[in-house]
């Protein structure tokens, strides 16, 4: 099973390097809700808490500051507990 991969803190040179701040933002309040990934996704969170939870594995928690890379194929729920901004990209 692929997992999450999470970068805490990740380097703002590295960051710059994939053009991270060009990506679209997408917003999302408190909330809990399903999702799968069709294609992989990278997204660095500006704001907010979360923790997701795949549907064959153990949770992770992320926040703002984190890069996160979700694998194709990931069906997991999301459990929104700070308001969430963040980059994001995929393929």
């Amino acid at each position: 099973m692929k997992k999450i991969e999470i970068v805490h803190n990740p380097d703002v040179s590295g960051l710059r390097a994939m053009n991270i701040f060009s990506w679209p933002i997408w917003q999302k309040e408190v909330s809990e809700f399903p999702w799968s990934y069709d294609e992989q996704e990278t997204c660095y969170l500006l704001e907010g808490d979360v923790i997701v939870t795949p549907d064959e594995g153990e949770p992770v928690r992320f926040g703002k500051g984190d890069l996160v890379i979700f694998p194709v194929g990931l069906s997991c729920r999301w459990n929104i507990l700070k308001d969430v901004k963040k980059h994001y990209h995929f393929g």
